[in-house]
């Protein structure tokens, strides 16, 4: 069995580590807790599951701060968590798996990152990290903001996943260092590029964000995924500015890099949808839910574009078309997958009474 290093940096946790590192105790063999700043409870919390406890001058740099805590590593392999990430039971089960049969020629194992979850608990919105790395590598974090572990060598997947749970976080933080970076005359790589435009947008500067994703396409050398993200971003904004031309020339554009996917299929559907083309709609409807699910991915993924949203949108189609038949078979398969969802209940009931009162005319006209 292999030994595991949990690596954070935390600044002002006190609402969510204790419920963090409970949840990854048991299954970590040391813990290095940086923290660049606390002015709250963080530390005392954390002082009841660690005593390797660091102070780092934080400097606007994430990676410098992720970097120092896995030099204090001793272990095998380091593990990094965020404050507001948990790993829930299934996960937990899967981690202590996957320590307990790790083969040792593994330098890194990615795992899911649950961003969003539905009302029954299932991912919505997930991607793939870096999670679980060899020490002996050197693994470096890269970048100031949004940084990102850079890895190589033997590499595997595992379904095991962390859940982000975030309860609050300092909103404008990011778009601080990027703003002062700028005013410093720091040259963005394609990556900051991209990001940075992300935080415009958040903030609803749209006419900023389109400028900066623009540079960043332009560019050409960014990483496919973000690509494809930075197309469905520009269509946002173009939709919040009321371009609606500009808007799906974003979304067709998208297809420059890859084959459909279901996010964009959704988003055309969407636009026939709202000129009551409701044909041209299904088509792209259909599209979404027929490619899935991308499983090899690890760009971050909407699961409700490739399920939920194309069923519940057909449900809607089909019923504006009188093919009620559809309409309920597309709002079962919707219910199938969030049978709580307030949507699909309404739907439900709304079509059981619509073939209540055929019924009640098909057998009042039988009568006459």
């Amino acid at each position: 069995m292999v030994t595991i290093s949990l690596c954070m940096i935390v600044k002002n946790e006190e609402d969510v580590i204790g419920r963090c590192l409970e949840s990854v105790k048991d299954l970590v063999d040391e813990i290095i807790i940086v923290d660049t700043g606390s002015t709250d409870q963080t530390k005392k919390i954390v002082s009841s599951f660690t005593k390797k406890i660091y102070d780092f001058k934080w400097i606007d740099d994430f990676a410098k701060a992720r970097n120092f805590s896995f030099k204090k590593a001793t272990k095998e392999y380091i593990l990094w968590l965020d404050a507001d990430d948990i790993f829930l039971e299934e996960d937990r089960k899967k981690l202590g798996q996957l320590k307990k049969n790790l083969d040792p020629s593994v330098d890194s194992v990615s795992m899911f990152y649950n961003l969003t979850m539905d009302e029954n608990g299932k991912p919505v919105m997930r991607l793939r990290r870096n999670r679980l790395v060899k020490r002996s590598k050197g693994f470096k974090w890269i970048g100031p903001v949004h940084e990102y572990l850079e890895v190589g060598g033997h590499i595997i997947t595992s379904d095991a996943a962390v859940t982000h749970a975030s309860i609050h976080h300092d909103s404008d933080r990011n778009l601080r260092i990027y703003e002062n970076r700028l005013k410093q005359g720091e040259k963005f790589s394609p990556r900051d590029l991209y990001y940075f435009a992300n935080e415009l947008k958040d903030h609803q500067q749209y006419k900023r964000a389109v400028e900066y994703y623009e540079k960043f396409l332009s560019d050409g050398k960014g990483w496919i995924e973000d690509n494809l993200a930075a197309c469905g971003k520009l269509a946002d904004c173009y939709h919040e500015l009321s371009n609606q031309e500009k808007m799906i020339y974003s979304v067709l554009r998208s297809f420059k890099y890859e084959s459909p996917r279901p996010e964009f299929c959704c988003r055309l559907a969407y636009t026939f949808f709202e000129k009551m083309d409701y044909h041209s709609a299904i088509y792209w409807y259909k599209q979404a839910a027929a490619i899935g699910v991308l499983a090899s991915s690890w760009g971050m993924q909407n699961q409700a574009y490739a399920d939920w949203i194309p069923h519940i949108q057909l449900c809607v189609c089909y019923d504006r078309l009188g093919d009620y038949k559809l309409s309920q078979y597309h709002n079962e398969q919707a219910g199938s997958i969030r049978p709580e969802n307030p949507q699909y209940l309404h739907n439900k009931r709304y079509l059981e009474q619509v073939f209540a009162l055929q019924n009640k005319k098909e057998s009042h006209n039988e009568q006459e």
